[in-house]
């Protein structure tokens, strides 16, 4: 009975959003369990992306480097990804 128990804990409810739900120009679909690694995947997208040359994602990129600048701002971007996130069906 105990191992079905450590079974459960290892269950992981895994959510959706799209690189675009985020600020970005695309449908890339970015998998996590919060919304920090959900945000988490965004960061490491964007950064690949701007990295390879390609324009399209390079505003979303400048957002993300510049969202902490304006902390209110940042808080309010924070808060609706959470709300979004939280409002989303698991996987």
């Amino acid at each position: 009975m105990t191992s079905r128990i450590c079974q459960l804990k290892d269950v992981r409810f895994v959510k959706t959003m799209t690189c675009e739900q985020l600020g970005g120009p695309c449908d890339l679909a970015l998998k996590g369990n919060t919304a920090d690694e959900v945000i988490k995947a965004q960061d490491s997208h964007l950064k690949h992306m701007v990295a390879g040359g390609d324009a399209a994602h390079a505003s979303a990129f400048a957002s993300m480097k510049g969202r902490w600048r304006n902390p209110i701002a940042g808080m309010g971007w924070y808060r609706k990804v959470k709300r979004d996130f939280a409002a989303l069906p698991t996987d």
